[in-house]
């Protein structure tokens, strides 16, 4: 498997042209079965599992679940500025920087995890809450310089669910271990 596949286990995300609202839902069943999924993935995991990485100068299991954690609770956040405030404009954060912190890089999963669950059920709770004018309400988002509407942003978080699950599982399928080839395509 190439780098770019261990990378993007998914794929890259492509936004949606028009969203339906059989799509937008789907998207949100995705957010909301998050934590469940990831429950089932990790819950039985020792220390040293923890550890596995998805490719080679990756996050670590325990990273990925604390990115998790992280970035969710500023796309919540996001949400709300979003519906409440006119063409907001979004803060972005250092999230590698973030993945270094010692409440980033610890064995303690469960506390993002618990998280996770509580969060997304407040953030499923508003996204089926969200009139069609809602969905189409804007933010500026300084890293793609330019305005997105709130609806693009939940497919995001689908892929991003989506992604992140996947880097899990293809870490556990390769036990983080890597040919000296993959490593010096790093």
């Amino acid at each position: 498997m190439d780098i770019e596949s261990l990378k993007f286990p998914v794929g890259k995300y492509q936004a949606s042209a028009e969203v339906s609202e059989d799509q937008f839902n789907q998207w949100v069943r995705t957010i909301e079965s998050l934590p469940e999924n990831l429950k089932k993935l990790v819950g039985n995991l020792s220390y040293e599992e923890l550890e596995f990485q998805y490719r080679p100068g990756s996050w670590n299991i325990k990273q990925i679940i604390h990115h998790l954690a992280d970035s969710h609770m500023n796309s919540f956040i996001r949400f709300k500025l979003v519906v409440s405030e006119e063409k907001p404009t979004i803060k972005p954060y250092q999230e590698s920087e973030w993945a270094k912190t010692a409440d980033a890089d610890n064995e303690e999963i469960n506390d993002s995890i618990e998280i996770l669950s509580g969060l997304h059920n407040r953030w499923v709770m508003l996204l089926k809450s969200l009139t069609s004018d809602q969905k189409k309400r804007t933010f500026f988002h300084p890293e793609y310089e330019g305005e997105l509407q709130l609806e693009w942003m939940v497919g995001l978080y689908d892929w991003h669910c989506r992604h992140h699950l996947a880097h899990i599982e293809q870490a556990l399928k390769v036990k983080g271990e890597f040919t000296p080839e993959q490593i010096a395509e790093q």
